[in-house]
């Protein structure tokens, strides 16, 4: 896969990135709790401008990711984003704290336009049977910086304070428009259909998903499995202190403990990926991930818990992995941006309303029949695939006779 320019180049930029990104984050949460003595409002409004992007310009991102070209997409937004930390450090330095912010959201909305835009060069440069190791490989990627990223980020805030965090992300993000420049020039677009304005392709990519059997299944399952994240997310602490009878800091160990997982089953699935189809990889991880997290919520020892959360966490780069390629392989170059940008807030926006209602349920029935509820949206996602399963053994019985 190294010997691929395309993947070599984005991974190393990615990498740069999410550095990036983390150091970014944890300095903005720090240094605005400290300003406000941790005013609730505050905080939240940085959970607010992290994620209210990828609804705002999830799908706009998209779309113009699908009429622009990709590697000059993608160095415009990451020299964009450095140069808006740039301006942000300039606004703190004179006392405008608000301007973080401004920044953060600057930045993440640009992500939005970068992030289709490599997974067409994905599409166009890496082979089919390589594609699903690929991407294995990137959301091993997250998962290292889900564990190192907050660590990094704090120890750097810490140390050194807000104006070298700020210093140091633009240099990464600046960093990674480099490294992305080193791609060869991008081909002419192919277009997608009659040429037409933004509106248009805008609303030719939502047909071209309703129209599609494989795209509207992967929709509803990225929804059932984004409404069962979002149900249990909030409510870890309550294993540990109602489950577990532990104290507040113990939480620290659970999480550790599935994010080493989560890299491990990474490395995994980067070397086996190639040898699995990629429905039968999503449908095990989230079969093995419903049983690990009804386990989890009924679970009253420590040494089960921590065994169901190596489980889940070794088995969990399959479900991202697996839809991910499933996403790729079912759309035609010229709309990946506009599937990528439509599907992906579907998962956010389920996981947040799991989020908004998972307190209110766990007050109303119980914590563990919160989690039982979250394995049986997963479950019904691990259901709602077996048309594409179906479909994909057709094609496999009738490809040699053809």
């Amino acid at each position: 896969m190294f010997s691929n320019q395309y993947v070599r180049t984005i991974i190393f930029s990615r990498v740069l990135l999410q550095l990036g990104i983390w150091i970014r984050n944890y300095a903005v949460l720090l240094y605005v709790t400290n300003l406000t003595n941790n005013n609730p409002l505050y905080v939240s409004l940085i959970s607010v401008v992290e994620f209210a992007p990828i609804f705002l310009f999830g799908l706009i991102g998209g779309t113009l990711a699908d009429r622009w070209r990709p590697k000059r997409t993608m160095v415009w937004s990451d020299l964009l984003s450095g140069m808006s930390v740039g301006a942000v450090l300039l606004a703190v330095m004179n006392g405008g704290w608000v301007a973080l912010l401004i920044g953060t959201f600057i930045s993440a909305s640009l992500s939005q336009f970068s992030q289709p835009s490599a997974m067409k060069l994905y599409k166009r440069h890496v082979p089919a049977e390589q594609l699903q190791s690929v991407m294995a490989m990137t959301q091993t990627l997250v998962a290292v910086f889900m564990v190192l990223g907050p660590i990094i980020g704090t120890f750097i805030f810490i140390q050194f304070g807000i104006q070298a965090s700020l210093i140091l992300t633009a240099v990464l993000f600046l960093g990674s428009s480099l490294v992305l420049s080193s791609l060869p020039r991008d081909t002419e677009e192919p277009k997608s259909g009659k040429a037409g304005g933004f509106i248009k392709e805008l609303t030719d990519g939502l047909r071209y998903i309703g129209s599609n059997q494989s795209l509207r299944t992967l929709g509803l399952t990225f929804s059932a499995v984004g409404l069962a994240s979002g149900l249990t997310q909030p409510l870890q602490i309550f294993l540990v202190i109602e489950n577990l009878g532990q104290d507040k800091p113990f939480l620290q160990w659970l999480v550790m403990t599935n994010g080493a997982a989560m890299l491990a089953g990474g490395a995994v699935i980067v070397a086996v990926a190639p040898k699995v189809k990629p429905q039968l990889l999503l449908l095990v991880g989230l079969l093995v991930t419903a049983v690990c997290t009804v386990g989890m919520g009924a679970s009253k020892q420590i040494w089960l818990t921590l065994i169901l959360l190596v489980i889940s966490g070794l088995f969990f780069p399959c479900i991202q992995a697996g839809i991910q390629t499933l996403l790729i392989r079912n759309t035609e170059g010229e709309f990946i941006g506009r599937v990528l940008g439509a599907i992906t807030p579907i998962f956010m926006g389920m996981m947040v309303i799991g989020m908004f209602i998972s307190g209110y349920l766990k007050d109303t029935f119980s914590l563990p029949g919160v989690y039982m509820a979250s394995g049986v949206f997963v479950m019904i996602g691990a259901l709602l695939l077996l048309p594409i399963v179906v479909k994909e053994r057709s094609k496999a019985k009738t490809g040699p006779a053809s």
